[in-house]
């Protein structure tokens, strides 16, 4: 039995069992002829020469030679002088696969909340700080780096920290990590046992990431002034897990009294998990400082990238306190051994050279406007919608009257090519929640916008 990996052209899985009553061509010709039909050879594929293939397979060169003329007269191959063997257009069944996945996933207007505009990635200075970044880095960099991640990323990140946020960062408390969401499951790794707080309504994916990693979140009420601190107390709770300057779902900002008294819970010997996912973005007042800063040893402050520049970056932060910094290394280094070097430098590159504050300032100015479209969208094609919130953020919710079949809305939506989210999964017990929208604004066009409101007005459930 013979398995091939060829030195030239593309890896390809092919078996040839020399006790079988079949002859090795045929085996050859079916191995192949399988392999592009199911699609593991995508079209125009370029394969191996005849002789490469026939000394990895370790057959005459003749053999394979008999074998892609066959394929090649059936139409599974193409062959050009010059230009060698490659692989012809076929009904592969994969391929109809993936063209129905993405023809089910395609919408005209897509709400998804939390996305940034993707188009708007700032490519050009991206590169430029990589090719700068890594025209200064040690070799050793690309070595097996500290958990934390690099030094100078980490001294980047908190000299941002501190100049934007009021974080008092100590680049020694920071560790690097694949995004808020590979930060909420170190956390729960370290704090498993440790009763810890969620608040209802809640992010529905870090509800999930906390119970994949062994933890029952206690659901704590949110409101108009945002986390219920003294349901908080009363729950028993040592720890929590809250998004102060911009509750998510709801965008309300945490009230000046419950800042107060939830710092003196924190230093009652508790833990606040600050979860800062999108506070670059204020519209209509100024930024409200992190908690971490008050109370450096008793908040764990987290932030990423994802609503900044972009999810598929997988950067993320936690600035820790002394305490917890060793035990969450460690379950970082168990996880991947650390994040990204190429990133790393990107990043602290575009820092450092004032190109990570300029795509912000524009980004804030394009936000703005497309949230008072739907703002303004809403107003006039949904005017039973209330909006939640302040003037924040990428996304923005509203509530739907009582009785408003949201799973229906959301499917009619959907059948209209627009997509939405409900906000009933944000809840602890969805079944209770009230009917409501998550619209994502800030990777679509105004014109997007209005017209995906018009269809949402069209959809809604008399």
């Amino acid at each position: 039995m013979t398995i091939s990996g060829t030195t030239s052209g593309p890896e390809l899985l092919l078996e040839l069992d020399r006790d079988s009553q079949d002859p090795l061509h045929r085996q050859l010709a079916n191995g192949l002829r399988e392999a592009i039909r199911s699609g593991r050879l995508a079209p125009y594929t370029r394969l191996p020469s005849t002789r490469v293939l026939a000394s990895d397979l370790g057959v005459s060169r003749r053999l394979v030679v008999d074998a892609y003329g066959q394929l090649a007269a059936e139409g599974f191959l193409l062959s050009r002088h010059g230009s060698g063997t490659r692989v012809a257009t076929v009904d592969a069944a994969s391929s109809r696969g993936r063209a129905a996945v993405e023809a089910s996933t395609r919408y005209d207007v897509d709400f998804l909340p939390g996305s940034p505009d993707l188009s708007s990635f700032p490519r050009n200075a991206w590169l430029r700080a990589l090719r700068q970044g890594l025209a200064g880095l040690e070799s050793d960099a690309f070595g097996y780096v500290a958990p934390k991640g690099l030094g100078v990323t980490r001294l980047a990140v908190a000299d941002y920290l501190r100049r934007t946020r009021g974080v008092l960062a100590d680049p020694q408390q920071i560790v690097l990590c694949s995004g808020a969401t590979q930060a909420v499951a170190l956390l729960a790794q370290v704090l498993r046992g440790t009763p810890l707080a969620m608040e209802d309504p809640g992010f529905w994916f870090h509800r999930m990431v906390l119970r994949h990693n062994g933890i029952e979140p206690l659901a704590v009420p949110a409101d108009d002034d945002g986390l219920d601190v003294d349901a908080l107390v009363d729950s028993g709770a040592q720890a929590v897990l809250t998004t102060p300057a911009h509750q998510s779902p709801t965008g309300v900002v945490l009230s000046a009294a419950r800042r107060t008294t939830l710092m003196e819970w924190a230093r009652a010997g508790n833990l606040i998990i600050e979860d800062d996912y999108d506070a670059e973005y204020r519209y209509d007042r100024a930024p409200v400082g992190a908690l971490q800063g008050i109370a450096p040893d008793r908040v764990v402050y987290v932030g990423s990238t994802s609503k900044t520049l972009a999810p598929g970056l997988r950067i993320g932060w936690m600035v820790l306190p002394p305490s917890l910094v060793n035990a969450v290394v460690l379950h970082k280094s168990l996880a991947d051994t650390g994040s990204s070097v190429m990133d790393q430098v990107a990043f602290a590159y575009l820092l450092q050279s004032g190109g990570y504050d300029r795509h912000l300032r524009q980004m804030r100015r394009r936000y703005l406007m497309r949230r008072n479209a739907l703002r303004d969208a809403l107003a006039r094609y949904l005017p039973q919608a209330t909006v939640l919130g302040a003037a924040a953020g990428v996304h923005l919710t509203i509530r739907l009257p009582d009785g408003t079949s949201t799973d229906d809305l959301v499917r009619r939506a959907a059948d209209m090519r627009v997509r939405v989210e409900a906000l009933a999964p944000c809840y602890a017990e969805p079944a209770t929640a009230p009917a409501g929208l998550m619209l994502g604004y800030a990777n679509l066009t105004e014109s997007q916008i209005v017209r995906g409101v018009q269809v949402l007005a069209k959809a809604l459930p008399v």
